[in-house]
C-alpha cells in the first residue's frame, strides 16, 4: 500500500511539474504610415489619435506610427496635419494581432 501511495505522489508531482502555463498575448497593436494622397510622399509630424482611448502619437520622419498593447476592440483613428484634410478610419484590434492601417491625407486646396 505504501508503494502505491508513494508511486501516486511521485507520478502526480511529475505530471504537475511538466505542465507549463501557456502565455497568451491579450493585447493588440495598430501600426501604419501616413502619406500624401496625391504624391504618395510620407508625412512626418502628423497627429494620430486613437479613439476611444484618446492615445495620441506623432508620425516620425518616415510617416510611421504605432499603438502597442491596446485592448482588443473597435477604434477610430483620426489623422490631422496642417495643410491637409483630416482623415478617419475605423479598425478592429484583435487579440494577439498587429493591425496595419495606412492613411492617406488629401492636401487642402489653396
Amino acid at each position: 500500500m505504501k508503494k502505491i501511495f508513494l508511486f501516486l505522489i511521485v507520478a502526480s508531482a511529475f505530471i504537475l511539474t511538466s505542465c507549463t502555463k501557456d502565455d497568451y498575448d491579450v493585447f493588440s497593436s495598430v501600426y501604419g504610415v501616413v502619406s500624401d494622397a496625391k504624391t504618395g510622399d510620407l508625412i512626418p509630424n502628423a497627429n494620430v489619435v486613437l479613439s476611444p482611448s484618446g492615445e495620441t502619437k506623432v508620425t516620425g520622419s518616415d510617416g510611421q506610427f504605432i499603438f502597442e498593447n491596446i485592448d482588443p476592440q473597435q477604434y477610430t483613428i483620426t489623422v490631422q496635419k496642417d495643410g491637409y484634410q483630416t482623415n478617419r478610419k475605423s479598425i478592429t484590434a484583435i487579440i494577439g494581432e498587429k493591425v496595419e492601417v495606412n492613411i492617406p491625407l488629401t492636401p487642402n486646396d489653396k
